[in-house]
């Protein structure tokens, strides 16, 4: 009874263990390491590997505008880097703000665009607002901005 008791346990333990095993698979991705910019290789470093976007500009003036006016930048760049770039977000400080980006990888040498959209719907004043783009480069994070300024339809030109 004795031994029933004790090898009951034993079984549901060693049961659990190799239920929660790796069935001999390695732990990390194989497409981890044979990232250029994760593998350990010392003759490069991940910023030599990573994309650039480069733009013609990163800041756009709209002028002035009539309030209630919806207009629309496209901020053009072209890929110097060594690798696709992956565009993974693009948000704006404010919902009059709309961005949208490209959402397949932009080859080595290409170009894509960065469309951004203001609406001035109830504004009225000077403005500027930016647009923060997550991608695969280095740094991760690229800041676009737009600025200019809203007419109110009752203040005179």
């Amino acid at each position: 009874m004795m031994k029933k008791g004790f090898l009951i346990p034993l079984l549901v333990v060693s049961l659990s263990i190799g239920a929660c095993g790796d069935n001999g698979k390695p732990s990390v991705s194989e497409d981890l390491v044979s990232n250029p910019a994760s593998a350990n290789d010392t003759s490069t470093t991940a910023a030599d590997q990573a994309p650039i976007m480069s733009f013609q500009e990163n800041i756009h003036d709209f002028g002035k505008l009539k309030e209630g006016e919806v207009v629309t930048y496209k901020f053009k760049f072209t890929n110097t880097g060594n690798s696709d770039l992956i565009i993974s977000n693009a948000s704006a400080s404010c919902g009059c703000t709309v961005p949208s980006f490209p959402k397949e990888p932009v080859a080595p040498g290409a170009d894509g665009v960065i469309d951004v959209e203001f609406n001035s719907a109830g504004k009225s004043g000077v403005f500027d607002k930016t647009v923060s783009i997550l991608a695969n480069t280095v740094p991760t994070e690229t800041i676009l901005a737009i600025k200019g300024e809203v007419i109110s339809a009752s203040t005179p030109k």
